[in-house]
């Protein structure tokens, strides 16, 4: 196996870790408004991602960071033609981290409820605009010769990429349920829990039929035992959920997400981003790819430093594993 396949499939596990570490946050805000019927029970759900929602954000950070140094290609073709969901996804970003940290500044419904609003905003931008963009990274978009994108700036935005768009976003609104079903406890952890119940058929049409697509078009007999595997552990997770395992249902939707981590991924290779027009114009593995010498130091940097990393993130979760609930939470108090 050559650098730079390790590197591909590196990146693709930043990007599965992102998509389930990020995803339940990102379905935490899509719930607050929603699910939570007063202001302590909107503190218990941000509470529950609060130690690690900005630690889940350097994910993207790294698999950016990680397309940039290893395939420069391949991170200038496509953030370039996909410059306009990107920007929407950052500012999304930018706005919810915000209002994590203002909401509780002031000691005001009014005040709570605007930042509240900006929360579930973000939460439901981001996930689509990155499920657009990795729908876009595998379905592809009209590259020239030159590895120029053809058309106007929503070239991008296209019925099988909008598709993985609403895929990403409805799992991740599942994936926040089932997260809040195990991290609260009382009346809040039970409305979470019938919810999921509820989402989870639901949220896997938009996942089957956007992996149905990518299957049909570019993938292979392995990548079809993922989507099967991903499709059979969505069941698993309804059937937990039911059985009130919260618990083994997390790890289940787990299971979903790298199942379609891999059968997207795998259809992708050896291209890193298509041509809609010319398969010659593919952007590939071996044609992005940096050095050897850079794909060597990112090697050796990588060994050292992400099981660091993977450790004390890993820590971050079991220091805050237990549940809470209304009776965690102080009296408000603000400036």
């Amino acid at each position: 196996m050559t650098l730079e396949t390790v590197w591909f499939a590196v990146i693709a596990f930043f990007w599965l870790g992102y998509l389930f570490l990020e995803g339940f946050d990102f379905g935490v805000g899509m719930l607050l408004p929603v699910l939570a019927k007063d202001n302590t029970e909107r503190r218990v759900m941000v509470n529950t991602i609060g130690p690690v929602w900005d630690g889940n954000e350097v994910w993207l950070i790294v698999a950016g960071g990680a397309m940039f140094a290893a395939f420069p290609g391949w991170y200038a073709g496509l953030f370039s033609a996909a410059y306009l969901p990107l920007l929407i996804v950052l500012v999304a970003l930018i706005g919810r981290g915000v209002a994590f940290e203002y909401r509780g500044k002031v000691d005001s419904d009014r005040w709570r409820r605007t930042w509240d609003r900006v929360i579930m905003t973000g939460s439901w931008v981001a996930p689509l605009g990155v499920g657009l963009i990795i729908a876009t990274t595998v379905l592809g978009l009209p590259l020239d010769a030159e590895g120029n994108r053809v058309g106007s700036a929503f070239a991008a935005f296209r019925w099988d990429t909008l598709l993985g768009a609403v895929a990403i976003a409805a799992f991740s609104l599942t994936h926040g349920a089932a997260f809040l079903a195990l991290k609260t406890n009382g009346d809040l952890r039970e409305r979470a829990r019938k919810l999921a119940l509820k989402l989870l058929p639901a949220a896997m049409v938009p996942i089957v039929a956007f992996l149905s697509v990518v299957q049909w078009r570019e993938g292979s007999l392995w990548t079809l035992l993922s989507f099967g595997i991903s499709a059979l552990a969505a069941v698993i997770a309804w059937l937990r959920l039911r059985a009130d395992r919260d618990g083994q249902a997390f790890a289940a939707l787990a299971v979903v997400i790298a199942g379609a981590a891999v059968t997207l991924f795998g259809a992708l290779f050896p291209n890193v981003l298509p041509s809609t027009l010319d398969a010659a114009n593919n952007l590939t593995v071996e044609g992005t790819a940096s050095s050897p010498y850079t794909l060597t130091v990112m090697t050796w940097v990588a060994v050292f430093g992400a099981p660091a990393v993977l450790v004390y993130q890993g820590w971050t979760y079991w220091v805050f594993r237990k549940r809470i609930g209304t009776q965690h939470i102080p009296a408000v108090h603000a400036p």
